[in-house]
């Protein structure tokens, strides 16, 4: 795991290239200024290079070089000014920061947060974090053979590093949004409305759920995105859990749930957990590290809840690539709407190996 105190400490990389143009430039500058802000010790920022990912927010790598020369590899994540907030997502990437900084003090690996950008900061609203190695492209960590123990014990882990999330009980502070399951199924419903998109199955899984998603119970802290993709992984396992921004106050299932969604299998239908590992290990880890029981259906009621969760974010995307937002990550990300049409109708086959399936 991480260690939080190692961040900024004199580490040996390999030298880079300073920024190139007025835009990163000026960005280098205000980095700098802000990690001064900080009482970090900071000549100047060198390196600065744009980091390809990160559907929603901007992810850009840096050095900060020290006065004796030592220099600190860092990743700024941010919202550029002037870019329009998820509505899903925390009120600010700084909220995002004290999430991390909180879940970090209850042993759940995540980079360190070295500083935040300051309110009106012309670089935006974001946070520094340690910069870390790893694999976190989905298809990449169930293929690489270097990763091959990794997997073999990833469930397990996913369930131990979820119990430690779900154990966190000063997260008042945090402002988090909190929903029943009734106002969880309530919002979905509205935002598969605002797509405009009728779509027959979508409409049948809502009838399903409003019979079978039970109640919320006890809420805890959630990740909100704890799937393949958000995990860094090494060869011993995972290294951080990434991308905090759908973090809020729910029951443990939707996160449970969330890793088992059929999207993030990436070919590896036979394997529900994330693609690497099954239902029943997870479930095993997530008691013994100290997680409250999960009930087999509600567990079930939730992965058709966050398979249409997904669906319906697809289906967003469609809607705003034909009204002319368009990107080449947005167009495949809104074909994937018709994939979970398929993994919905398997869900919901009476006696279908889905309901079983470890």
């Amino acid at each position: 795991m991480h260690s939080a105190g190692s961040v900024c400490q004199p580490r040996a990389i390999c030298p880079s290239s300073p920024p190139v143009d007025r835009a990163e430039s000026e960005l280098a500058a205000h980095l700098a200024n802000a990690a001064r802000g900080a009482g970090i010790d900071c000549r100047h920022v060198t390196g600065l290079r744009k980091l390809s990912g990160g559907a929603s927010k901007e992810m850009w790598a840096f050095d900060i070089e020290a006065a004796d020369g030592t220099k600190c590899p860092l990743v700024l994540r941010r919202q550029p000014a002037g870019r329009r907030f998820s509505a899903q997502g925390l009120a600010s990437v700084a909220a995002e920061a004290a999430v991390v900084r909180r879940v970090a003090e209850a042993g759940v690996p995540v980079p360190a947060v070295a500083f935040e950008l300051p309110g009106g900061s012309p670089a935006g609203d974001g946070y520094v974090m340690a910069r870390l190695e790893g694999e976190t492209v989905g298809g990449r960590v169930l293929r690489l053979p270097e990763l091959a123990a990794a997997r073999a014990g990833m469930a397990r882990q996913c369930g131990e590093i979820l119990a430690r999330i779900h154990a966190v009980r000063d997260h008042a502070t945090l402002m988090l949004a909190e929903r029943t399951s009734a106002e969880e199924l309530a919002a979905l419903e509205q935002r598969y409305r605002d797509t405009g998109q009728p779509r027959p199955v979508f409409e049948y899984a809502l009838r399903w759920l409003a019979g079978h998603l039970p109640d919320t119970g006890r809420n805890v802290l959630l990740h909100g995105d704890f799937r393949t993709g958000n995990l860094m992984v090494g060869p011993e396992g995972i290294r951080a859990v990434l991308d905090w921004e759908l973090a809020r106050i729910g029951p443990p299932a939707y996160d449970l749930a969330w890793l088992c969604v059929g999207s993030w299998r990436f070919q590896r239908p036979d394997l529900p957990v994330g693609g690497f590992g099954t239902r029943d290990d997870l479930l095993a880890s997530y008691a013994e590290a100290g997680g409250a029981p999960v009930d087999r259906d509600a567990l079930h009621a939730w992965e058709v809840f966050q398979t249409m969760n997904w669906g319906v974010m697809c289906a967003g995307v469609a809607e705003a690539f034909v009204a002319g937002r368009r990107t080449v990550e947005a167009g495949v990300i809104a074909r994937r709407a018709s994939e979970t049409e398929f993994d919905l109708m398997r869900l919901l086959a009476p006696g279908h190996g889905a309901w079983n399936a470890r």
